[in-house]
């Protein structure tokens, strides 16, 4: 009986120790780990911010050492590298383009976050159920969202305000708003586009085709860019530009040579991303005729209904040849950066828009909202963000589709041929998967 209530005893002793120790995925002891991250110098003092205070308030010993890699491509080469390399090699944190979650889940190169969520309590819901899924793969949770953008049309809201112009909700209606948009010179020439296509990057003006059912890439491993509606569309893309109602931007300094028009006025609107808001309403503020910027949702389906855009922007995530105590340490660091807090931080100081729900309850996200009204509507409409084409080859087929519409658009290349010949380099293409 003796030794029996001694071992009950020690059994009710244990209990709260037990209770308390500490799991696979706690930090136990002070550890140094480094992150890849692709943001540049505009964004040093923003991230030195945001580790620094990390660093001082995780309490775990936990210091995290950021390494500016390079642009996203570059961050993926290196990172595909090392993990071929092994543990050591490694950074404990990643950041990486929307794009590359699904290929790095294929490949066995994240580690599935799914143990820490659920041992934390992680309130993976928050980010909603687009966003969720393009940072996983086969179910399974292989990233964070980090630094989310969409799709989107900047435009001149003075001008539309003085010259009541609406924007295009459909593509239908694209072609009454660049008719009343555009303004020509007296010799014919375009004195103010309409607006610009970013043809140095397909993202962006995808979804014009995605929302009238055209994929370059379809579920079934086929490819429809060569279809009816494809040349319907692409037809009439052609036809704006060719009466000077618009233009394909491609080529080397597209990008620049675009925004550049945008802020001197000589373009009502361009198609591109939600990030750089900022950027936008900076440089026009700096122009000769400064205007108030305005951004809108990309047109959606003629169908009235389809408003689909894709998820743009940077996933956060941890390498799966890390070690276990990186690991643990890595995603301390992960639920500090995609907390309600960092979240609309880094949403405020970067231009990109806040990812989780959460966040739009607060009272700081309506102060946000104050400084930045334009973001509201595109964040109102977060639901309609998906992911981006799961395939592996989907970036290097929409990069060959990008291509022919800037031969069809700039150079004259002949429509139905063209994307005829397209449709079969993609499909080559597909079939060596």
């Amino acid at each position: 009986m003796k030794k029996l209530l001694a071992l009950l005893l020690v059994a009710v002793m244990l209990a709260p120790m037990m209770a308390f120790a500490a799991s696979e995925y706690d930090v136990t002891e002070p550890i140094t780990i480094k992150w890849w991250h692709a943001h540049e110098d505009q964004y040093n003092e923003y991230l030195t911010y945001m580790t620094d205070k990390f660093n001082a308030e995780n309490g775990m010993g936990i210091t995290v050492e950021p390494v500016y890699i390079g642009a996203y491509a570059e961050i993926n080469t290196q990172f595909i590298a090392a993990a071929a390399a092994g543990t050591g090699t490694v950074p404990a944190i990643v950041t990486c383009n929307t794009s590359y979650p699904a290929s790095y889940g294929n490949d066995g190169l994240c580690e599935i976050l799914d143990p820490y969520i659920d041992a934390f309590d992680y309130d993976i819901e928050d980010f909603g159920e687009g966003l969720i899924a393009s940072t996983s793969f086969d179910g399974e949770q292989v990233a964070l969202p980090y630094l989310i953008s969409t799709q989107v049309m900047y435009y001149n809201k003075t001008a539309a305000d003085a010259e009541g112009i609406t924007m295009p909700k459909t593509l239908d209606e694209m072609e009454a708003f660049l008719e009343k948009a555009t303004i020509f010179n007296e010799d014919g020439t375009t004195k103010r586009y309409g607006t610009v296509f970013g043809g140095w990057d397909y993202w962006y003006y995808e979804m014009l085709y995605k929302n009238n059912g055209v994929e370059t890439v379809c579920a079934d491993g086929t490819t429809d860019v060569n279809s009816a509606k494809s040349v319907e569309i692409t037809a009439k893309i052609k036809e704006w530009i060719d009466k000077g109602y618009a233009y394909y931007a491609f080529g080397t300094g597209a990008s620049s040579n675009m925004r550049q028009l945008f802020w001197d006025g000589g373009a009502f609107s361009v198609f591109h991303t939600s990030s750089l808001y900022d950027t936008y309403v900076t440089n026009v503020a700096k122009s000769e005729n400064p205007f108030e910027v305005g951004m809108a949702w990309c047109p959606g389906g003629n169908d009235g209904e389809t408003f689909k855009s894709e998820v743009g922007g940077a996933a956060i995530l941890i390498p799966a040849a890390a070690s276990q105590a990186e690991k643990n340490a890595a995603w301390q660091f992960l639920m500090f950066m995609t907390s309600p807090e960092m979240n609309l931080y880094w949403a405020d100081k970067t231009g990109y828009f806040p990812t989780k729900a959460s966040v739009q309850e607060t009272e700081a996200y309506a102060e946000y909202l104050s400084r930045k009204p334009a973001m509201a509507d595109v964040v109102a409409m977060a639901g309609w963000i998906n992911p981006r084409n799961q395939n592996p080859a989907y970036d290097a087929c929409a990069n060959l589709w990008r291509t022919a519409l800037n031969e069809i658009f700039n150079n004259g290349a002949p429509i139905q041929e063209t994307l005829d010949q397209l449709a079969v380099e993609i499909q080559e293409n597909l079939n060596d998967q």
